[in-house]
C-alpha cells in the first residue's frame, strides 16, 4: 500500500509518497503566498493552501496505481490560528506563527494572568507566536470576527477538515496552542475561558496516529484516490520530522534546520524547566517532548545569501571557510523577534565585531555559527533538567550543508546522525498514516524499522574547546543588546 504524508510548511506544501516499507516514491512541493500586511505580521489564506494540496496529491500519484493510497496524514506548521464561521468559510486570512503582533495580549498572559497559573493550565508560558495571544488579539482588535468564531483550528487541521469533513486536531499541535493541558492531553477549560471562547469552539483532539475519518466521497473523486482512504490526525512540524528522523522514545534529539530552528528531545516522561524557556509538548508517539524554538535558522542564511549578498550559490559561499572557532564576527540570529530561551518578539538581527580586515566569508561563517549558538543556548536549558544527550539525529534544508552540520556538531559538542532521508515532516506524516491503517503497531516500530543513520558527524576536541570559549562570548550580546532593542521598536 501507499501513504501520502502531507508537510504544510510555510513557503509551500512539500507531499511525500511512501510504500509499505518505507521506501520513499515521489516528492511533489508546491508554494503559495505569505503576505506581510504591517511590520511584524504574517499571514496566508488556507483557501491556497488546499487548493496546491489538491494540486500536490494529483501530482504526486500520477505515475502510481491510485487504489493503493491506503492513509494520508501530515506535519504542518504550528501555532497558526485558523478561523471558521458557522458554515466553515474562513472569517480572515490565517495569523501565522511568526507573526509578532501580539506582543500586548502575551505580556497580558504572561504578566496579568502570570506565567505561573499559565503553566499550571498548560505546562508552558505565553509566546508571541502561540494561538491563544492570537485569539486575544481578534478578541481585541477584531470583535466583529471574534463575535463570528465558530471553530478555531490549526493550520494542517484545515486541510484535514477539508479532506474529511471533520474538525479535529491532534496533541502535538494542540500543545502550542496554549489552550491544551498538556500533562493530561485535553483541553484547559480555565484557559477557555482566559480567551474568552466554548471548547465546542476547538475541535476534537486525537493522538496523532489515530485515524480522523476518511476521504470524502466527492473529494476523494476530485484527487482520484479511495474513499476508503483513512486520514490521520499528524502532528505539528517539529513532532512530525522527529517521527520521520526516529526522534521517539526516551532521550532522543533532533535538531532542525528550517525557516525556523528547533532542538526537539523526546521523553517518556512529563517535565517542565522552571522557567518555560523550553516548550513542554505532547508527542506524537503518545509521549512527551521538550522543545527549544528559534524563529529564524535557514531562514538566516537565505535572507543573508538572497537579500544582502544576492547569490543563490550557497556552496560557493561556504567553500572559503575553513578557520572555524577563529572568527571574531558574531551574528544574533532573530530576524523575525526571538522565542527560546529569551521570549522576546523584540528582539532582533545583530552582526558584531567587525574590523576592516572581515571578509565577506567571515560574515556568512558568523551567521551559520550564530543559528549553532543560539541552538546552544535552548540545550543549555536541558542540561539544567538533568537531560545528558551524546548524540542529535539532523534535518531540514540547513542540515544539507556539510559545513552547518560540521559547526553544530561542535558548537554544541554532539555527535550529529545523518539519516538516509532527510524529508522531515512530510515522512513524518506518511509514516503516522501507516501505523493508523495498521501497517505498523506503533510509531516506535515504524521508526526502529524504517529510519536509517548512514552518517555521523564526529565533534572534535580541538575545535570544541575553540567554540566553547566563543559561546561563552556570544552569550554576553543578547544582554546587552535587549535594552536597545526595546528602544527600537
Amino acid at each position: 500500500m501507499l501513504y501520502i504524508g502531507i508537510d504544510l510548511g510555510t513557503s509551500a506544501v512539500k507531499l511525500l509518497l511512501m510504500d509499505s516499507e518505507g521506501k520513499i516514491v515521489n516528492i511533489v512541493s508546491r508554494e503559495y503566498p505569505l503576505y506581510f500586511p504591517h511590520p511584524g505580521w504574517s499571514e496566508q489564506k488556507p483557501e491556497d493552501w488546499y487548493e496546491q494540496t489538491v494540486e500536490g496529491i494529483r501530482e504526486l500519484i500520477r505515475d502510481v496505481d491510485p487504489g493503493q493510497v491506503a492513509g494520508i496524514s501530515f506535519g504542518g506548521q504550528m501555532h497558526g490560528l485558523v478561523i471558521l464561521d458557522k458554515d466553515d468559510n474562513v472569517i480572515r486570512p490565517a495569523i501565522l506563527w511568526n507573526d509578532g503582533r501580539t506582543t500586548e495580549e502575551t505580556d497580558y498572559l504572561n504578566n496579568v494572568i502570570g506565567r505561573e497559573k499559565l503553566s499550571e493550565y498548560t505546562a508552558n508560558i505565553a509566546f508571541a507566536g502561540f494561538t491563544a495571544p492570537k485569539i486575544l488579539w481578534v478578541k481585541n482588535k477584531e470583535p466583529e470576527n471574534f463575535a463570528r468564531i465558530a471553530k478555531i483550528m490549526l493550520p494542517k487541521d484545515y486541510i484535514a477538515y477539508k479532506l474529511t469533513g471533520v474538525h479535529c486536531t491532534d496533541v502535538s499541535d494542540a500543545s502550542g496552542m496554549l489552550l491544551f493541558d498538556v500533562k493530561n492531553r485535553r483541553w484547559s477549560q480555565e484557559m477557555c475561558d482566559i480567551c474568552g471562547i466554548d471548547t465546542k469552539q476547538l475541535a476534537k483532539c486525537y493522538e496523532s496516529y489515530e485515524t480522523v475519518g476518511t476521504v470524502l466521497p466527492e473529494v476523494a473523486e476530485t484527487l482520484g484516490i479511495p474513499a476508503s482512504c483513512k486520514v490521520a490526525a499528524g502532528a505539528g512540524d517539529n513532532a512530525a520530522a522527529a517521527v520521520g528522523t526516529g526522534t521517539v522514545g526516551d532521550n532522543m534529539c533532533n535538531i532542525s534546520l528550517g525557516t525556523s530552528g528547533t532542538i526537539f528531545i523526546s521523553s517518556r516522561n512529563f517535565g517542565v524547566d522552571k522557567f518555560n524557556a523550553l516548550h513542554s509538548f505532547a508527542h506524537a508517539d503518545g509521549s512527551y517532548h521538550l522543545m527549544g524554538c528559534m524563529l529564524s535558522a535557514a531562514s538566516c542564511n537565505k535572507w543573508w545569501m538572497d537579500e544582502i549578498i544576492g547569490t543563490k550559490d550557497y556552496a560557493a559561499e561556504q567553500a572559503p571557510i575553513d578557520k572555524l572557532g577563529e572568527n571574531h564576527v558574531y551574528y544574533l540570529p532573530y530576524l523575525m523577534g526571538e522565542r527560546s530561551p529569551h521570549n522576546n518578539p523584540n528582539a532582533r538581527a545583530t552582526f558584531i565585531g567587525m574590523t576592516m580586515d572581515t571578509t565577506r566569508a567571515d560574515m556568512t561563517q558568523a551567521v551559520l555559527e550564530g543559528v549553532a549558538f543560539a541552538l546552544r543556548d535552548s540545550l543549555e536549558v536541558a542540561k539544567s533538567l538533568g537531560i545528558d544527550l551524546k548524540r542529535t539525529k539532523i534535518c531540514g534544508g540547513g542540515a544539507k550543508s556539510p559545513l552547518w552540520k560540521k559547526i553544530i556538531a561542535n558548537v554544541l559538542n554532539l555527535k550529529v546522525d545523518v539519516i538516509e532521508s532527510e524529508e522531515g515532516p512530510a515522512m513524518g506524516g506518511a509514516m503516522l498514516a501507516a501505523v493508523a491503517c495498521g501497517e505498523y503497531a506503533s510509531v516506535e516500530e515504524i521508526a526502529r524499522k524504517v529510519v536509517k543513520i548512514i552518517d555521523t558527524v564526529e565533534p572534535e576536541e580541538e575545535l570544541v574547546a575553540k567554540y566553547e570559549a566563543r559561546y561563552a562570548q556570544f552569550k554576553e550580546i543578547y544582554p546587552a543588546c535587549r535594552p536597545l532593542f526595546e528602544k527600537l521598536v
